[in-house]
């Protein structure tokens, strides 16, 4: 055990305005019948009703769619055949391969994995910025010959030769790249740079010529190819500038690796050179993609004002998308209105992006009055405003509302995109409206509006998510039929969902086609592929795994180790997952972030864990080898979590609190939580003192937990308190699991499940749903004694257990048929649904009337200790920043 306290984590977030002058976080209808289910649902949300009215008394006005020394004869070899293949960070750069012509036109809005949550970089009125260089006429006209004519490598240079006579330098050659890059063609964007960069006069223009190729590239998630320009510009002595260093950071900004564009930042200071405003503003853009922590951000906005650089709309814009994207609302709230009060200009891509913040955090009635405000600032709510809120509606589970503002989308006459209807497909996906979605697809087709990566990476979900296998295969395949490449998103989608359905085969074939494509792995695919292997008992092959993650430079994030803590808790045996040799613990962990040499290739590693999986589809293990070894492991890999500064979430809470209920003993339980208080003395403090018998002594504090589990999404809340009360219940703290179940009753974290006559107890844990049903029937048993009258039938519902491995077998239903067998309460099963206990309310208010009912009813506590009993070995529960 350390000497000293480590640095805090938290489940919920830290509050930097404590300590800092910048708060935190707070954290099915027909389309074609729009006009009368929006007054019904105007009527019931007035605020929804006035952002309506507003926009129907103001259409939305139409939105634009979106050369003295040559360098050196090296520059123009400015590209890797490997940087082309698998877009590395190779420093060198030959010549590029042979030019094949691009599978699609579109421009870069329909590419990717581009979706409204990004909403400041979508507005299709959003101002381009100019490089200050005038095209003339010719340009235009090579640019038609070169789309014509330039299908290969020889077709471009023939063409570029052509013109180039006629071509006024620096400014044609801006307009060629760029608008070779809104085709989406990376290719030509290099080789038109080569070609520019030896022609053009002046070392200035050079280097201004390499900025924009960065940045074009960067766009275009080709930062490997960035990489290359930038070295070679800066080899060849036009690069080594501020705009240069700073078209890098935003192109790493753009693929979300954060600390390679802090690296890129530190290089740039350490070479002399003084970050402008553009840079602190692409750096800040940078964290915002890459997920960083907020604390992260206001040190560089710290460093950006100590260097007397103010702060300028697009630095607010940018910190706004920070924290939309990591859902720190109270940050967001007061940059807002700090523009405001600093006079800085509000545009539509602030609104848009406070708009989606307060969508994400669950604000949507602030969302709405938000955007009612925009008239009066001569802002109209644009497509990305309404999608925004559609998209927030849905995430909320209100599709209703969503399907709402879609159909007033059309009402309104908005020219709906890609991005509109994949929103929709989602919906509709979500809702297992498959009728429906195939109408979407077949409308999206008669108005000539494309279908792209997202669009069919949203439907192979869909259908994966739904276990219609057979439905993903067939998507797939229009997908290539329709010349749409697949990118990152769609294997890792493939592999993911063919995995969890133990289709390893066909998530083997998805893993090679990636390979073929030249993608690389990233943390996502990675964390699928480990959590497969988790799922199936294989977790040396998973910590295998996660060690090759590391040594070819990709970081894991909280997913990758959720899944090895769920795993440890699980399944971690002796004879399972070592092959009979179990290593000490220290050395596991270890092995979780050492960079050494590995025997075998990444992607041929990879496919031997697929072919392990297809061929023994290895099970847990019958032997249970629960112990203190295991605890060690678990609590040394979140160790190694705090030192990589990988904040836990609500995931990793719910695997600790699984892992505890697994324990042999009560003491593994409460030793493993007394240990992790050290990291997080809220979150853990809570469970422990609870586990402990603390309760009253505890409860402040754990509705303090639970005020902030409240603005956790949806899914997240009850995965929260299902971990917490199955603890709870299985170590015998019967009375406190109910407490805390109640409290999430109270909350409304399960829906619809109380009533006077039934009693849902879908998503609910085995623990919190007996808890939940002593509860239910001491409230059933007052209205007996208040003399009211039962409903006559009485029901209680588990579900069949559609997802056991035999049908009806399902283990919260076993798990509650025990339970009223054990209470002596008169409810059967239901003859025509075997997910559903009854009984008549005649009979249970007779059995309610027993004298030996209260008694089984009312739950207790196996521990429990005085109020302030045990209280000084726990340190004062408070949220410290990491």
């Amino acid at each position: 055990m350390a000497s000293s306290t480590p640095p805090h984590y938290s489940l919920t977030a830290w509050k930097p305005y404590q300590n800092h002058p910048y708060p935190q976080r707070n954290h099915r209808q027909n389309p074609n019948h729009h006009h009368q289910h929006n007054n019904r649902r105007h009527r019931n949300n007035p605020k929804l009703a006035a952002a309506h009215k507003f926009a129907l008394a103001k259409p939305p006005l139409p939105s634009p769619h979106n050369s003295g020394n040559a360098a050196s004869a090296t520059a123009a070899a400015a590209a890797t055949a490997a940087a082309t293949a698998n877009d590395t960070e190779d420093p060198t750069f030959p010549s590029l391969p042979a030019l094949n012509a691009p599978k699609s036109d579109l421009g870069p809005e329909f590419s990717g994995r581009r979706s409204t949550r990004f909403v400041s970089k979508m507005h299709p009125g959003r101002h381009k910025t100019n490089v200050g260089a005038r095209r003339t006429s010719v340009a235009d006209e090579a640019l038609q010959h070169a789309l014509r004519y330039g299908k290969d490598e020889r077709g471009l240079q023939n063409v570029l030769l052509t013109f180039e006579p006629k071509l006024c330098g620096f400014g044609d050659y801006t307009f060629l790249l760029r608008e070779f890059g809104n085709r989406s063609d990376h290719l030509k964007v290099v080789r038109c740079f080569e070609f520019a960069v030896r022609r053009v006069r002046r070392k200035n223009e050079q280097g201004k010529l390499a900025s924009v190729t960065i940045s074009i590239l960067g766009k275009l998630k080709k930062v490997g190819l960035a990489r290359s320009v930038f070295d070679t510009a800066l080899r060849e002595g036009y690069g080594n500038n501020v705009r240069a260093y700073s078209a890098l950071i935003s192109a790493y900004g753009h693929s979300g690796k954060s600390r390679e564009a802090i690296k890129v930042f530190q290089t740039m200071k350490n070479s002399g050179l003084k970050p402008n405003l553009v840079t602190f503003n692409a750096l800040i853009d940078a964290y915002g993609k890459g997920g960083v922590e907020l604390d992260k951000v206001l040190q560089i906005l710290d460093e950006m004002l100590k260097n007397g650089i103010q702060p300028d709309r697009i630095t607010y814009n940018s910190l706004l998308a920070v924290c939309s994207r990591g859902g720190y609302l109270e940050a967001a709230k007061h940059w807002f209105d700090e523009m405001v009060y600093k006079g800085i200009d509000q545009d539509d891509v602030t609104y848009n992006t406070y708009i989606d913040a307060l969508c994400k955090c669950g604000q949507l009635d602030s969302a709405i009055e938000i955007m009612s405000q925009m008239p009066a600032k001569n802002m109209v709510p644009n497509l990305v405003t309404h999608s925004t809120m559609v998209a927030g509606y849905a995430k909320a589970g209100r599709s209703d509302e969503a399907l709402s503002i879609f159909n007033n989308m059309r009402f309104l006459g908005f020219k709906l995109d890609t991005i509109s209807y994949n929103t929709l497909l989602k919906i509709h996906l979500e809702l297992g409206d498959f009728q429906e979605v195939v109408d979407i697809c077949k409308e999206m087709d008669d108005r000539g509006v494309p279908k792209d990566a997202g669009t069919y990476n949203a439907l192979l979900a869909g259908y994966g998510k739904q276990k219609k296998y057979d439905g993903m295969t067939r998507v797939y395949k229009e997908m290539n039929a329709a010349q749409v490449c697949p990118n990152l998103l769609t294997y890792t989608t493939l592999i993911d969902l063919y995995s969890k359905a133990g289709l390893y085969r066909e998530a083997m074939d998805a893993f090679k086609e990636l390979k073929q494509a030249g993608l690389e792995l990233d943390v996502v695919l990675y964390s699928a592929l480990i959590n497969a292997l988790c799922k199936n008992a294989s977790v040396d092959s998973a910590v295998s795994l996660l060690h090759e993650m590391t040594r070819v430079g990709i970081s894991p994030n909280v997913v990758t180790y959720n899944s090895i803590i769920d795993a440890l808790g699980r399944y971690m045996t002796a004879e399972a997952d070592f092959g009979g040799s179990r290593p000490s613990c220290p050395m596991f962990i270890e092995d979780l972030t050492e960079n050494k040499t590995a025997d075998a290739k990444e992607d041929s590693r990879i496919m031997k864990y697929f072919g392990q999986l297809a061929s023994e589809r290895v099970g847990p293990s019958k032997k249970d080898s629960r112990g203190r070894q295991e605890i060690l492991c678990i609590l040394g890999v979140f160790k190694k979590m705090h030192e990589l500064e990988i904040k836990p979430n609500v995931v990793t809470f719910s695997a600790i609190l699984n892992a505890c209920s697994r324990c042999n003993s009560f003491e593994d339980a409460a030793m493993l939580l007394e240990e992790l208080c050290m990291f997080d003395n809220q979150v853990y403090g809570v469970a422990h003192g609870l586990l402990m018998g603390y309760r009253e002594a505890m409860w402040v504090q754990a509705l303090s937990l639970f005020d902030e589990v409240r603005h956790m999404d949806p899914e997240t809340a009850p995965a929260f308190y299902n971990a917490l009360t199955d603890m709870l219940w299985h170590f015998g703290q019967r009375r406190g699991a109910q407490l805390v179940v109640l409290e999430g009753k109270r909350r409304r974290v399960w829906d619809n499940v109380w009533s006077d006559s039934c009693l849902d107890l879908h998503l609910m844990s085995s623990g919190a749903a007996r808890a939940m049903v002593h509860a239910w029937l001491l409230n059933i048993r007052s209205i007996v004694y208040e003399g009211r009258e039962l409903p006559k039938l009485l029901s209680i519902l588990t579900g069949w257990g559609k997802h056991s491995k035999v049908v009806g077998d399902g283990a919260l239903r076993r798990a509650i048929e025990g339970l009223l067998t054990g209470l002596g309460a008169p409810f059967q099963l239901a003859k025509c649904n075997i997910g559903r206990f009854v009984s008549t309310g005649s009979v249970v208010a007779t059995w309610l009337r027993e004298s030996g009912t209260l008694k089984v009813l009312v739950l207790e506590d196996d521990r429990s200790h005085p109020t302030s009993g045990g209280i000084h070995k726990i340190p004062d529960l408070q949220t410290l920043a990491l």
